[in-house]
């Protein structure tokens, strides 16, 4: 089987390049950068960009199976840098499995396509879409899986997965931001509530996409729907940024600050980043004060019951394996 991977040099892509290696797929990734690291795997890669439709067209060009996982992540910035690589890119995805008569398209969502500041409370699949985004990467991700569901016919299967708050080793994005964040004495939680969260572990994230692409078929039962991906055991937002700093040898946080409070100050950091034009990267959002303080826990069973998605790697057993990575 030849599989293609776009974003096949990041945390949860090159997760996935690794599995299928060890599962004996012929693995070409797609990535803006070189990863030599990578390429020592046994990963063919590619470098492009995916708004680049020549470029897209060419890649898939051979693969039984595409990964669409790059996208353009975070809370700040102009909407063009969203839409190009999440929409524009995804758009050119979808035609290049068209054309090429790819039968397989598996693709990485967010949870955040569903959330609109309010708790979600193990919520299901039967959620609808946010009627109002507050960040460009969530509404971008939206149109994006909307266009890769409605994608889904008797020549192409498609497949949307969730994954919610990927952490784990190698983790370049989540932990090293929240640690930065600690040490330089700028995080505080938000609210006093317990908060619930279900983050799911690195290699749990990517077993749920290999999982869903042996299944994946025209006609089969996962074929043009979505899935939330997670850890089974949700926790206290609190409590589980409180068990990373542990395995870090950093004190438990109390502080916090009230949410109206937190949301006034973010939103007048917008404006005045807005109109002063400024580049740099706003941390606090309205987007991010309300995932601090929202419940957004999901209920796996969907997946569980249509690809067999199991989280092996329980809370515990992955904090042991944060821990020793930070000691080596």
């Amino acid at each position: 089987m030849q599989v293609l991977i776009t974003g096949a040099g990041g945390f949860l892509g090159s997760t996935i390049a690794r599995q299928l290696l060890a599962k004996g797929y012929n693995v070409r990734g797609f990535s803006r950068s070189s990863y030599p690291e990578i390429e020592a795997l046994g990963v063919l890669m590619h470098r492009g960009d995916l708004a680049d439709r020549t470029a897209v067209l060419k890649v898939v060009k051979g693969c039984d199976i595409v990964f669409h996982v790059a996208a353009k992540a975070g809370v700040w910035g102009p909407y063009d840098e969203y839409f190009q690589p999440n929409v524009v890119g995804t758009e050119n995805v979808i035609e290049a499995c068209k054309t090429h008569k790819i039968s397989r398209l598996v693709y990485t969502s967010s949870p955040c396509v569903t959330f609109d500041g309010n708790d979600e409370d193990g919520v299901d699949e039967t959620s609808s879409y946010a009627g109002k985004y507050l960040c460009h990467y969530a509404e971008t991700k939206a149109m994006a899986e909307k266009m890769v569901l409605a994608a889904n016919s008797n020549t192409l299967a498609t497949v949307a997965l969730r994954p919610h708050l990927i952490w784990g080793p190698g983790d370049n994005h989540l932990i090293p931001r929240l640690l930065q964040q600690i040490r330089a004495g700028k995080f505080w939680f938000v609210g006093k509530r317990f908060n619930k969260v279900n983050p799911v572990y690195i290699d749990n994230a990517a077993e749920a996409h290999v999982l869903a692409a042996e299944k994946l078929a025209p006609g089969s039962a996962c074929a043009g729907n979505a899935y939330y991906i997670a850890n089974k055991e949700p926790l206290p937002m609190n409590d589980f940024i409180n068990k990373i700093l542990t395995t870090a040898n950093i004190s438990p946080i109390s502080r916090s600050i009230p949410v109206p409070v937190a949301y006034v100050i973010a939103a007048l950091m917008e404006f005045t980043y807005k109109l002063l034009s400024c580049k740099e990267e706003l941390l606090m959002t309205r987007f991010v004060v309300l995932q601090l303080s929202a419940t957004h826990w999901f209920d796996i069973s969907a997946a569980k019951r249509d690809f067999g998605y199991q989280p092996r790697i329980s809370l515990q057993e992955g904090l042991r394996r944060l821990k020793q990575s930070f000691s080596t």
